[in-house]
Parts: structure tokens; sequence; C-alpha cells
């Protein structure tokens, strides 16, 4: 069958360009499946800071941090958002508890959030560090 530019199709030529199409189709479909199944950014940025709230020497500097850590984790409209902190999730979306439709995720990031609120509860530095120690690694599980 000859087209306009003097292309020929061979046997087998529409089968193979079918496959090809049905492949890549079927890699992006993957890869956004993957993407979508990724920890968010916010997730990751909240954990960064976690591990920043763990090293600080003192335990302004952990609550510092994880005040950040929290506000990434909770967005502006949620429970323990303080706005006289830096949100490093601002322009990420709403938090990473709200933006998560996964129940078994929100679940995870809550305890995180709880256990930020427990680092943030007390002037005891150890208390405080290991609390932002235990934030780490749970989103850093994530």
């Amino acid at each position: 069958m000859n087209i306009h530019s003097g292309f020929t199709f061979r046997p087998g030529f529409v089968v193979r360009l079918v496959s090809t199409v049905s492949g890549t189709a079927l890699a992006l479909l993957i890869s956004s499946s993957a993407l979508a199944a990724a920890p968010a950014p916010e997730v990751k940025t909240a954990a960064v800071h976690a591990g920043l709230a763990s090293k600080a020497g003192s335990v302004k500097g952990v609550h510092t941090h994880l005040h950040h850590t929290l506000n990434c984790l909770v967005g502006p409209d949620g429970d323990g958002f303080d706005s006289d902190e830096m949100n490093p999730c601002g322009d990420m979306g709403k938090g990473a508890i709200p933006d998560t439709k996964d129940d078994n995720m929100r679940v995870k990031l809550q305890s995180a959030a709880d256990k930020a609120n427990s680092g943030l509860d007390t002037d005891d530095y150890d208390e405080a560090k290991a609390a932002a120690v235990s934030v780490q690694k749970m989103l850093e599980a994530q």
C-alpha cells in the first residue's frame, strides 16, 4: 500500500506500530501511577526540617524546625499551623495531610504531626530532640 510520500507499508508494520504505541501508553500509565504513589514533596520537606530539628543545639532550635515540620504537614488551615513560623512548603500545596488522598498515609502523617506537637510541648531538650528524631524517621518511612 503506497502513501503520498512514497512510504510503503510492509506486512506487520501496523501491528508493530500499534504495539509500540500501546507499550508507550502503558509505560506512561505505569509512570504516572508510580508518581502518584511517591511521597509528596511536602513530606520530604517536612522530613528535612525534622532532621534539622534533631540536630539543633538548643531546645529553641528544635522547636523552630519542628514548627516548620508541622507547618508542612498540616498546612495553613490545619491544627497547629503557626503563621509566626516559616512554612517551607507554602508553595507546594495545602499541607501534606490535607493534600493526601490515601487514608492510611493520612493516618501516618497525622501520627508524625502528633509526635512533632509532643516535641513542641516540652521544654526539655532531650525530649524535644527525641521527638524530632522520631518524626524524621516516621516521615522518611513514607
